[in-house]
C-alpha cells in the first residue's frame, strides 16, 4: 500500500463559514477525540477504509461513521488524487439518515465541481 497519507479538506461555503469545524467545536473532548481518529483512519486510508468505518451512499457520497453513546456522521467525497472532502457532519438520532442531511451533502459535492 501507498504510504502516502490522502489529503484531507473541510468543505467551506462561499462566507467563509467551515460547517465541519463548527460540528467539531461543538463536541465533548472525548467525541471529538473519536471523530478526529475516525478521520485520521480516512488520511492513512482513504477509499480502502470499509465498513464498520465507512458506508458508501451512491452519487460518489460517502458516509464516515463513528460510533459510540452517539451515532455521528460525516459525509465526504473522493476528488482528484488522493484527496478527501468532509462536506457535512451531523448526529444521527433515526436509524435511517435523514433525507435533509444527505441533499444538504450531495448540494454542497455539486458546489465543488463548479469551482
Amino acid at each position: 500500500m501507498d504510504s502516502i497519507d490522502w489529503k484531507i479538506i473541510t468543505y467551506e461555503s462561499d462566507r467563509g463559514e467551515k460547517p465541519i469545524d463548527e460540528f467539531l467545536k461543538k463536541q465533548q473532548a472525548f467525541t471529538r477525540a473519536k471523530i478526529i481518529h475516525n478521520i485520521g483512519l480516512l488520511r492513512t486510508y482513504g477509499n480502502l477504509l470499509t465498513m464498520p468505518h465507512v458506508k458508501m451512499l451512491g452519487s460518489g457520497l460517502f458516509e464516515l461513521r463513528i460510533r459510540g453513546k452517539e451515532e455521528l456522521r460525516i459525509f465526504y467525497c473522493f476528488s482528484g488524487s488522493k484527496t478527501i472532502y468532509l462536506l457535512h457532519a451531523f448526529k444521527k438520532k433515526t436509524q435511517k439518515t435523514p433525507q435533509k442531511e444527505h441533499d444538504l451533502a450531495l448540494e454542497r459535492k455539486k458546489q465543488l465541481t463548479t469551482i
